[in-house]
């Protein structure tokens, strides 16, 4: 990660009422998915409003980066099911300021789409993998969810060399708490991190806090030892131990404690909905709606708008005490 500083020619940088520096936009392109995870998508059936085309979302991201965006992560909803998920990343890869593209997926069209997104300038890839059981993989996120079909993925995504791939894991109890360490060792196969997420309040089931996932992993066969490493998000990471095969082996580990251990007091993320909402926290309701303004309002207009959002983004999420729509519906 860089030093979250301006561009050179850049406006004045993104700033929020608390200090914090915003350098990362996380953009859903769709808030369609083939899968129905219950602690994402419970009981959605159709998706709402209409998705900002290819040159909507080129110009929105060249605005944000002229306001001192550095790096774009591409989410959903799937936003693989978008057709012209290739050509969306070169258009950004193209942008100037823009320094790293990454994309969170489900992994179901990953064995087909590895090689052309790295090719369009992806460098980071998250692969949600939650459990290696097939059933209790189809109980968790519909028959549309294939273990097979992502391992294959995952396994195509290390082939093509991606800098950075990771295998993100929503920890629930009694569901899929006992394959903490065989995730992570599957992860460390493929050159991965693996990654541990508490459940936000979104969905169903029942959480894990991270503090419980790391001495399941040490009961699991995973010895944890501290590591400072850090990225451009909320993960804070352990240096991982194991035995795969009868050889000792090594990895890192990220986790992610939205509920138990807050993480925003650093935060530089703003997120903006496939609709075109812009959404200062994830855990918030306010949005501004950039759509209209990207046909018919200028550039100046449509960062206006952007820095007023952002004005009103409070110091933390109050996640534990409110109400939410469902994860899908907001983009990550």
């Amino acid at each position: 990660m860089t030093d979250g500083g301006p561009t050179p020619g850049s406006r004045t940088p993104l700033v929020d009422p608390q200090g914090r520096r915003i350098v990362y936009l996380r953009l859903s392109l769709t808030d369609r998915c083939n899968f129905r995870c219950s602690y994402c998508s419970p009981g959605l059936e159709t998706a709402h409003g209409d998705a900002l085309q290819r040159p909507d979302i080129r110009r929105l991201v060249a605005v944000f980066a002229e306001a001192g965006i550095r790096r774009v992560r591409l989410t959903g909803g799937e936003p693989t099911l978008r057709r012209d998920i290739v050509e969306i990343v070169s258009d950004l890869h193209a942008t100037p300021g823009i320094e790293e593209i990454a994309l969170t997926t489900n992994g179901h069209r990953l064995e087909e789409l590895a090689v052309p997104l790295r090719r369009a300038g992806l460098r980071q890839l998250n692969v949600s993998l939650d459990t290696f059981d097939g059933e209790r993989l189809e109980r968790l996120s519909g028959r549309g969810a294939d273990v097979e079909r992502i391992r294959r993925g995952i396994a195509a995504a290390a082939s093509a060399g991606y800098p950075s791939l990771k295998v993100n894991t929503v920890v629930l109890r009694d569901v899929n708490s006992g394959e903490l360490g065989d995730l992570s060792r599957f992860a460390w196969r493929h050159g991965a991190i693996a990654r541990f997420i508490e459940l936000m309040p979104f969905g169903g089931g029942e959480p894990v806090s991270v503090v419980e996932m790391q001495r399941l992993l040490e009961e699991q066969g995973v010895r944890l030892e501290p590591d400072a490493t850090r990225g451009w998000g909320p993960a804070r990471h352990m240096r991982g131990t194991s035995v795969d095969g009868g050889r000792e082996v090594h990895g890192l580990l990220g986790f992610i404690g939205a509920i138990t251990e807050n993480f925003c007091g650093d935060c530089n993320r703003v997120r903006v909905s496939a609709a075109g909402a812009l959404r200062a926290c994830l855990g918030g309701r306010d949005e501004v709606p950039l759509a209209p303004l990207l046909r018919s309002g200028t550039d100046e207009e449509i960062e206006a708008a952007i820095r007023e959002g952002l004005s009103r983004k409070r110091d933390r999420h109050h996640m534990e005490e409110e109400s939410f729509e469902t994860m899908v519906r907001i983009g990550g």
